[in-house]
């Protein structure tokens, strides 16, 4: 049972991100158990319009674990995969969980500002995860990246760009209709580069940080570098009068070895004829 415990997909998952995908699941699968229930757990977990009257405090952390859609879940936990797997074995768990839960209370507090009185919930890990997309277009700006149904690779940091621009023009758009929560995606961005400029200002930790990119890039350069073409060549195997050629030879050369001590001591031997000796003494 250890064996396969240690070789399961979860496994391989740094903690920190690892836990946070099971959480979300878990109040998913709860929200969907009770969707017809009295207890409504979107509504109670939900972030409100700080000044709805249905605004708890509570609310800006709960509000990032909890989706109703499958679809929503998956895209947000799929991102929290790619992206939060490399930025947790980069930076350690501890920053991390740290990183994450800054860029999603911040996200839920630009949201309840411009979502001032709305009594309508607002749920979702978004906000958070593109404060993670932030961090990775930050720290590995010229990893390429691919997009759905565009075939070119294209480099995290004009990804990350492009992603802010949409979701500024979507937010002042203000489409009917439109029920995703641009300023909060906005927010987690926000937070995610205030913290991090201040992390490489204040913290000596960050002193460090070209010299793990770099080797970030030899490791993801080592990884992709195109292997040398292996020798295949067919080596015939020997027929039984080369294999009994090769043993009169060995046994020739053995005797005339043991010959030599036998008249002038082993100490007359070279060290060539002590290496043969002795490769035949552990057969």
């Amino acid at each position: 049972m250890s064996g396969f415990q240690n070789n399961s997909f979860l496994s391989n998952i740094p903690p920190v991100t690892r836990n946070i995908l099971i959480i979300n699941v878990i109040v998913w699968g709860a929200c969907y158990l009770l969707r017809y229930s009295e207890l409504y757990l979107p509504a109670l977990l939900g972030l409100y319009g700080f000044s709805s009257g249905e605004f708890y405090l509570y609310q800006l952390i709960t509000y990032m674990f909890t989706h109703i859609d499958f679809w929503h879940l998956f895209f947000n936990m799929f991102a929290l995969f790619m992206f939060g797997t490399t930025l947790e074995n980069y930076w350690g768990s501890k920053r991390f969980l740290i990183y994450y839960m800054a860029t999603g209370i911040g996200a839920g507090i630009i949201q309840g500002l411009i979502s001032f009185y709305s009594p309508i919930p607002t749920i979702g890990a978004s906000g958070a995860v593109f404060g993670i997309l932030l961090a990775f277009g930050m720290i590995f700006p010229n990893v390429p990246l691919y997009l759905m149904f565009i075939p070119v690779p294209i480099k995290a940091k004009y990804m990350v760009l492009g992603y802010g621009l949409l979701e500024l023009y979507f937010g002042f758009a203000s489409r009917t209709g439109d029920n995703v929560a641009h300023f909060a995606h906005l927010g987690g961005m926000l937070f995610g580069i205030i913290l991090i400029l201040y992390w490489r200002k204040h913290n000596n930790n960050w002193q460090n940080d070209r010299r793990n990119r770099t080797s970030f890039k030899n490791k993801m350069a080592g990884f992709f570098k195109k292997k040398p073409p292996q020798n295949n060549t067919y080596k015939r195997p020997e027929t039984d009068w080369e294999y009994n050629q090769r043993k009169a030879n060995e046994i020739k050369n053995i005797d005339t070895i043991l010959e030599k001590i036998k008249h002038s001591g082993y100490d007359s031997l070279s060290e060539e004829e002590k290496k043969k000796l002795f490769d035949v003494s552990k057969k």
